[in-house]
């Protein structure tokens, strides 16, 4: 019997680390009953991804708009919606948006071609996301933002400069040099 072919490169319609992540099976949701264990098997479950025409581009740009992802990513197919990322209390571009195509085939090409390029000198990257979904345009951090610029400790110019915590601690600490402590 032959031995299936293995390949070095990854599949592009693949789940992402995130989305396998959130729905992984809680240690602390023990007391569940069987049929929360039937759910959890291969057979059971149907990929969302399967035919999913959405991709979440991620790693963008404060100031990259609408316009330049709709110009970029139109070049792998004909664009149904581009959602962008919000700050949730400021509503301010927060880095990532949703790009949904009109077919699955389409969102591929884009993974293939597009993730990994630059945009406004900063290195995008995509995943196929199951759908959007209102609410989800908005970032999940407790400032608004997103989680990863909360404590970002480097200074990125193109993600508003330093994270929000070292920016908040580095303020703090300019009060109390200006009344002399």
């Amino acid at each position: 019997m032959p031995q299936p072919m293995r390949t070095t490169i990854e599949r592009l319609d693949r789940p992402s680390a995130y989305y396998l992540g959130r729905n992984k099976k809680r240690k602390y949701n023990r007391d569940r009953d069987d049929r929360d264990d039937r759910e959890g098997t291969p057979e059971a479950q149907e990929d969302p991804l399967k035919d999913a025409a959405t991709l979440y581009v991620g790693n963008l740009s404060f100031y990259t708009t609408e316009e330049q992802i709709h110009e970029l990513f139109a070049k792998c197919g004909e664009i149904k919606r581009l959602v962008m990322g919000l700050d949730r209390f400021n509503k301010t571009p927060c880095g990532f948006c949703f790009v949904e195509y009109y077919n699955h085939q389409d969102a591929l090409d884009c993974m293939k071609y597009i993730g990994g390029t630059k945009l406004d000198e900063r290195i995008i990257r995509t995943d196929l996301d199951p759908g959007f979904q209102e609410g989800r345009q908005y970032g999940r951090g407790k400032s608004g933002g997103q989680v990863r610029d909360e404590y970002r400790d480097e200074y990125d110019p193109g993600r508003g400069g330093y994270g929000r915590a070292i920016a908040e601690e580095r303020q703090k600490e300019e009060e109390e040099y200006g009344r002399g402590r």
